[in-house]
């Protein structure tokens, strides 16, 4: 059974997960912006307030998301948040975990950008049927990408996944530097990336000169 927690979570990921606030998502869905603010979530006398299945249809269609996708967010990252990176074996659901230096050295990912290799540290991720072991961890360190993830945030990305305009990703360039940003544009012979943090500029590459590139899928907040 799907709990309160569980609905609201799903719609701030969704929003989250085209770089807009629930706010922003609603008034994107021609919804009232008010309509997914935290203050809604309860009435006044402490009674839960669910949102309609008809928000959640024109938040869909809004973003061009689909159920399959909205009810993926539904699931909690346990195990994930406040994770030191220091679990010691394999063990079901675990995924490699790399530190933003790590993914920056040479010889750490096959042409696919995963992981190659072992050794790793490892970190708890409720992987969805059939993705286990396309997705690893990545954990953030410093300041460049506030305000939307501080520093030891973890990452979850899935280097395989389909990449569309607005989309969260991680790049590394050929020079060795990865970056987290937003696609802005990609055309047969670069790509346009949008800065998460405005003290940072935004970026574009030649597909020549980028490794590879993953879609952020979940991060831990």
């Amino acid at each position: 059974m799907l709990s309160h927690e569980q609905i609201w979570n799903a719609i701030d990921r969704l929003a989250e997960r085209h770089a807009l606030t629930p706010s922003g998502l609603a008034r994107r869905a021609g919804l009232d912006p008010t309509s997914f603010n935290k203050s809604k979530r309860l009435s006044q006398d402490g009674r839960l307030r669910w949102p309609s299945t008809e928000s959640i249809a024109k938040v869909l269609d809004a973003t061009g998301a689909s159920m399959e996708q909205f009810l993926s967010f539904l699931r909690p990252l346990t195990g994930i948040g406040g994770v030191s990176g220091h679990a010691s074996s394999l063990s079901n659901g675990s995924i490699p975990l790399l530190g933003f230096a790590q993914a920056g050295a040479g010889g750490f990912f096959d042409d696919s950008g995963f992981p190659a290799g072992q050794g790793w540290d490892m970190v708890e991720f409720p992987a969805a049927p059939g993705q286990k072991g396309g997705v690893y961890a990545l954990e953030v360190q410093g300041e460049s990408m506030l305000p939307l993830y501080r520093d030891g945030d973890i990452l979850i990305v899935e280097p395989g996944a389909q990449i569309r305009r607005n989309d969260r990703v991680v790049v590394k360039t050929r020079e060795g530097e990865v970056m987290a940003k937003v696609l802005l544009r990609q055309s047969a012979k670069s790509i346009e990336l949008l800065s998460l943090n405005p003290d940072h500029p935004n970026r574009s590459f030649d597909l020549a000169d980028v490794e590879w590139i993953a879609r952020i899928i979940w991060a831990s907040q």
